[in-house]
């Protein structure tokens, strides 16, 4: 038996479940993804608490409840294609893995990228595409995409990567004047040029860096 799985699924149960996610997709997900892969082994013990955990180099892996509901705002299902800024050390590109069909995964870090990578490869998901680049600008030889994932925090929503958004489709962002705390905002694509936004709560992530978003040196 695998030795974190009644684990994950009490994490499920009491962190996401109770607190409102219902796709079942998402929550699958979230059962299946291997959490303890994606972070340093001295964390494991903590894998799965309720809560964000350090992955080095000032990043964090975010609060399994926060990767749920962000999964959920984004509507995909099996045919999708997703952009996820802010990568990391891979795992809420794990989570979108389950969910579409093609992901690409973008971190600004190297040594994180190629983490990603390995913990991806760990972990038996094999349709990220990581790339080591500005994450700010998007990826505008992949797009269009049907769900962009921002996993930092931006002080506004990126032109660049609305515009990379398919009509119809949804970006997920934090977005806020505080490098440190946000709210959570989904911008669905109606046309050429015309986009809604829906505020989802406040939020708490690591600054967004790059040419069109925070410099570089924003504690």
């Amino acid at each position: 038996m695998e030795p974190y799985g009644s684990q994950r699924r009490e994490m499920v149960q009491r962190q996401i479940r109770a607190r409102g996610i219902r796709d079942e997709r998402v929550l699958n997900a979230m059962r299946s993804v291997p959490r303890h892969l994606f972070i340093d082994p001295s964390q494991r013990i903590a894998a799965y608490c309720d809560g964000p955990l350090s992955i080095g180099f000032g990043q964090t892996i975010s609060q399994p409840y926060v990767v749920a509901l962000m999964c959920e705002l984004l509507e995909l299902n099996g045919d999708s294609k997703t952009l996820e800024i802010g990568t990391g050390s891979g795992y809420a590109a794990a989570v979108l893995a389950k969910l579409s069909k093609q992901v690409v995964g973008i971190e600004r870090i190297p040594q994180l990228a190629e983490a990603a990578r390995q913990n991806l490869l760990s972990a038996n998901i094999t349709n990220v595409d990581i790339r080591c680049t500005d994450g700010s600008i998007g990826c505008p030889d992949e797009a269009p995409f049907d769900a962009i994932l921002v996993s930092a925090g931006a002080p506004a929503a990126p032109e660049e990567l609305k515009l990379q958004l398919k009509v119809g489709g949804r970006m997920v962002i934090p977005v806020g004047t505080s490098a440190r705390y946000q709210m959570l905002k989904r911008i669905r694509r109606l046309s050429e040029t015309s986009f809604v936004t829906e505020n989802q709560g406040e939020v708490a992530f690591v600054p967004l860096v790059g040419e069109k978003a925070w410099p570089e040196g924003t504690p």
